[in-house]
């Protein structure tokens, strides 16, 4: 029987988290993002008519992988500027792998860089604002190029 190595449960940065139960080594993948493949536009109209939190994996072929529809615990990975983690596509899937160790207990993050359509305003700076409290925050969950527009 092969044991939990991580866990979903309350994070102190935004909601719900995922959360290391055993030793993650540095460059070892941790789990894919799950969820049903489907158009922005699709995922964008289901963000509309759900309140609440939106686990959607942008693919670079603008298709998207959304969590909230057959998805896994790793829809709960939050953002951090300074992640542990990082997002690797292969073809129509997506793996995390660990970017440094990470030791039970410690929160599993990636850096989202979003980027979004049009200037970013000051509503915009706020819907998208960073709480991840690392001495580096850049303040924002959009990538260096949008939160510099």
């Amino acid at each position: 029987m092969r044991l939990r190595r991580i866990t979903a449960r309350r994070s102190p940065v935004h909601g719900m988290g995922l959360f290391a139960l055993q030793p993650i080594a540095a460059g070892e993948r941790v789990i894919e993002y799950k969820g049903e493949l489907t158009s922005w536009r699709r995922a964008a109209a289901r963000q509309r008519s759900e309140a609440g939190h939106t686990f959607v994996f942008g693919l670079s072929d603008g298709r998207v992988i959304d969590g909230s529809r057959g998805g896994n615990s790793a829809r709960f990975l939050n953002h951090a500027c300074s992640p542990n983690c990082e997002a690797i596509e292969t073809g129509e899937r997506v793996f995390i792998h660990a970017l440094a160790a990470i030791a039970p207990g410690e929160e599993l993050f990636i850096d989202y860089c979003l980027s979004v359509d049009g200037a970013v305003t000051d509503d915009i700076r706020t819907q998208y604002r960073c709480h991840c409290g690392a001495s580096g925050c850049r303040h924002t969950m959009l990538g260096t190029n949008a939160a510099s527009a």
